[in-house]
């Protein structure tokens, strides 16, 4: 078998044992080495030239990529991107630039020898214990909505406090992690906030009380998806509901004239029937 093809058959980057377990000859690999075709970034692991260099980084380093950077990779919602890494619980210490944060940590479920990225359970226990609440909360959100996990699974799971709290809160229904966010934040005032909710033939994004409908804007609200959204707004408030407009950029970084907002709406009472 061609080591060559093997290799970007998994991803450019394998065990030396896992390759010669499919059919790889010893012959072959060396060959590959000796015509530099493949690399050794660790003992008994060799990857192509072209290989994800993030993931190559890690195994050179005995760690496989998990947290928030196995949750981006999952294509889960990220507010703020850094590398993580995961270590055996007893590994030694690992030998990493000062930007990456390492995490010991024992698996809910056992890790593939073979892995490189940590998986999605694994990966949602570890934000658990590493992010803000807030943040965590997004993450696994994203992870319920995506269909990637379901809360049944999440309650047959032996897992720490922080990851049993989030358990508890997180809601499958939330379309974007903006969405989380808002909720989060807003839940303080004690009236509904309920995301997805289905008005004038179409979802909201959160509809606070009765008729306050918060719409939160990502990248894709451009072209025909700012004409769709803009029209379905004139329908709302045909139909006696408030409108209130806002983007990732406010919601992220100025959150307070976002608040402000909203809480003037409410004192007008424009949530309400």
């Amino acid at each position: 078998m061609d080591a060559i093809e093997e290799l970007s058959r998994r991803g450019g980057v394998a065990r030396v044992s896992t390759l010669r377990a499919s059919g790889v000859s010893a012959h072959a690999l060396r060959r590959s080495k000796e015509r530099g075709e493949i690399a050794t970034p660790r003992h008994g692991w060799v990857a192509l030239p072209d290989a994800d260099q993030q993931v190559v980084g890690a195994i050179a380093r005995g760690v496989i990529l998990g947290c928030v950077t196995a949750a981006e990779r999952l294509g889960l919602w990220v507010p703020e991107k850094s590398l993580h890494v995961v270590a055996k619980p007893n590994a030694a210490r690992v030998a990493a630039p000062s930007h990456v944060v390492v995490h010991w940590s024992r698996p809910i479920v056992p890790r593939d020898p073979d892995a490189a990225v940590d998986g999605v359970i694994n990966t949602l226990a570890v934000v658990a214990q590493c992010q803000p609440a807030k943040t965590a909360l997004v993450i696994w959100e994203s992870a319920l909505n995506t269909g990637l996990i379901d809360l049944e699974t999440l309650r047959r799971l032996d897992l720490h406090p922080a990851a049993r709290a989030l358990r508890e809160q997180a809601c499958p229904f939330a379309d974007s992690g903006l969405e989380t966010i808002v909720v989060h934040r807003l839940k303080w005032m004690g009236i509904r906030l309920l995301p997805q909710a289905w008005v004038a033939d179409r979802r909201v994004d959160v509809l606070v009380g009765e008729r306050l409908v918060i719409q939160l804007d990502g990248a894709t609200h451009v072209g025909a998806q700012r004409d769709a959204d803009n029209a379905h707004d004139a329908a709302l408030m045909l139909r006696g509901y408030h409108v209130l407009r806002f983007s990732y950029v406010q919601i992220m970084s100025r959150w307070h004239d976002v608040q402000d907002v909203i809480m003037q709406s409410i004192a007008q009472g424009k949530h309400r029937a």
